[in-house]
C-alpha cells in the first residue's frame, strides 16, 4: 500500500502482492517443507546468506530454502509485526516462552548476570530462576519499589557488575499491574555497558500489546510478545514474537534455526488474519476494562483494584503511567474480602466470563494467579509480590460491558450467599 502510513492500514497488504499468487487478495497458506532452487548456484547463494558466510550484495535477500529457515507466511508476518513497534526486524516463535527462552539463550551465557523485574509471568520466572541458574547464569531480581540507585547497589554488591549481559523487564507486571520504568532500566543498561559489552534491555510488552506501549521509544533493544495474546487475539493459536534491530534479530533467528522453534505456516497465516483487527479489538477491550474497573472499586466485596486507568495524579506511578502508556489496557487484578475460598467462590460462579488462563482474547477470562499461573513460585516470594490467595486476574474481552458487569457482580454476590449458607 504505497500511500498508507498507519499500521492498521498496512496490515491488509504490506509485504504481499496478489500477482505472486494467482491474484489471491490474501496470502495463501504455503504448506511446504522445502523450496526448489532455479540453479545450483542460486541454492549456494541462499545458503551462504542463511549461514552468514558472506554479506549480502546490494538489494540481495536470502531466498526461500526450507521452512525451518523461512517461509512466505512467516516472512510476510514478520514484516507486518515490525511495523507496530517501528522496528527494523522481527522474529516469530512457536510460543511466547519460545520467544523468551530463545532471546535469553542468545544473549545470556553461563557466567553472565541477568537482571530482571519481578513479578513476571510464572513460566518466565521458572526459566530464569531454575533453567538459567542451573547452567551457571547469575540472576538478580528487583521489583517496582526499587529505585535505580537501589538496583545499581544490588548489582555492585554482587561483585559481578562487569558480567551483566541483559536487563529483562516485564511491565506492567503479571499479574499485579505494577509498573517498571523502561527509561530507568535503559539508564542502568548504559551504566553497565562498556566497549567490550553492550548490556541489552529486553521488555516483555505482552500485557499492553503494541497498541498501548512502544518500549523501543523508551530505550528497549528488544521487545517480546506472547503472540498468543492480543496479537493472535482469538485464543486459537500459540506463538511468540520478538522485535528489534536487524543485527539483534538476525542473531535470534540464528538461534531459532538450530532450536527449531519457528511457528508453522498455518499459525503465521492465522496471525496475519488477526493483525487486521488488532486495533479494533484492543480499543474495545480497553473501553470495557475501564468501565468494569470503575464498577469493581465501588463493590463492597472488593478490597482493592489494580488497573492502570484508575491512577490519579496523586499516585506514585501516575507520571510514569502517562509517559509510558497510551491506555489503561484491558487487564484487571482485584482482591476480594477473604482468602482462597472466597476467590474460588467468585470464579466458580462466573458464567459469561470463562475460568481459564491466558489473556488478550476476544472473550473475557478470569483466573487465580496464586494457584494457577504463579503456582510454582515460592510462597514467600508470592507474598512479597502481592500475589495473595484473594487475588483474581481478569482479561477483558469485547463482549457487551453491561453483560460483563452483571456477570461479575452476581459472582461477587455469591460470597455473601456462601457465608449465609
Amino acid at each position: 500500500m504505497k500511500n498508507a502510513k498507519h499500521p492498521e492500514s498496512l496490515m491488509m497488504s504490506h509485504g504481499y502482492e496478489p500477482t505472486w499468487s494467482e491474484g489471491s487478495v490474501k496470502p495463501p497458506l504455503f504448506l511446504t517443507s522445502t523450496f526448489v532452487f532455479n540453479t545450483a548456484e542460486e541454492g549456494k547463494a541462499h545458503f551462504e546468506l542463511a549461514y552468514g558466510l558472506r554479506e549480502p550484495d546490494t538489494y540481495e535477500e536470502c531466498g526461500l530454502i526450507y521452512s525451518r529457515l523461512n517461509n512466505p507466511n512467516l516472512e510476510i508476518l514478520e514484516n507486518r509485526l515490525s511495523i507496530w513497534d517501528d522496528a527494523e526486524a522481527c522474529a516469530v516463535m512457536q510460543s511466547g516462552m519460545a520467544a523468551v527462552s530463545t532471546s535469553l539463550l542468545t544473549f545470556v551465557k553461563p557466567g553472565d548476570v541477568l537482571v530482571y523485574s519481578r513479578p513476571t509471568y510464572g513460566g518466565t520466572e521458572h526459566f530464569i530462576s531454575h533453567v538459567l541458574q542451573d547452567i551457571g547464569v547469575h540472576v538478580i531480581g528487583f521489583d517496582a519499589s526499587h529505585s535505580e540507585a537501589q538496583i545499581a547497589q544490588m548489582i555492585d554488591d554482587s561483585g559481578l557488575a562487569h558480567k551483566v549481559a541483559m536487563i529483562y523487564v516485564e511491565t506492567p507486571a503479571n499479574p499485579t499491574n505494577s509498573l517498571i520504568d523502561i527509561g530507568m532500566c535503559k539508564s542502568l543498561a548504559q551504566r553497565y555497558s562498556n566497549d567490550e559489552r553492550q548490556v541489552l534491555l529486553a521488555v516483555d510488552n505482552t500485557y499492553m500489546g503494541p497498541l498501548w506501549c512502544k518500549p523501543m521509544e523508551h530505550g528497549a533493544d528488544l521487545v517480546l510478545y506472547s503472540a498468543t495474546k492480543y496479537l493472535g487475539g482469538h485464543s486459537d493459536l500459540i506463538a511468540g514474537a520478538i522485535v528489534g534491530s536487524t543485527e539483534l534479530i538476525t542473531q535470534i533467528k540464528g538461534m531459532r534455526t538450530f532450536l527449531g522453534n519457528m511457528p508453522s505456516p498455518h499459525t503465521c497465516w492465522l496471525l496475519m488474519r488477526s493483525l487486521e483487527t488488532l486495533k479494533i479489538r484492543m480499543t474495545q477491550q480497553a473501553i470495557n476494562a475501564a468501565t468494569i474497573a470503575e464498577s469493581l472499586v465501588k463493590h463492597p466485596m472488593v478490597v482493592s483494584v489494580n488497573y492502570l486507568g484508575l491512577m490519579t495524579p496523586t499516585d506514585r506511578d501516575y507520571d510514569l503511567y502517562k509517559r509510558q502508556y497510551s491506555s489503561g489496557g484491558a487487564m484487571i487484578a482485584f482482591t476480594v474480602q477473604g482468602g482462597e475460598k472466597e476467590a474460588f467462590t467468585v470464579l466458580n460462579h462466573l458464567n459469561l466470563i470463562k475460568l481459564a488462563v491466558s489473556l488478550g482474547g476476544t472473550e473475557s477470562l478470569a483466573q487465580h494467579p496464586a494457584s494457577m499461573t504463579h503456582a510454582g513460585l515460592d510462597p514467600d516470594l508470592k507474598a512479597d509480590m502481592g500475589i495473595g490467595d484473594n487475588l483474581i486476574r481478569l482479561s477483558i474481552g469485547i463482549e457487551n460491558q453491561e453483560d460483563l458487569m452483571a456477570d461479575i457482580h452476581q459472582a461477587l454476590s455469591a460470597i455473601n450467599d456462601a457465608v449465609l449458607n
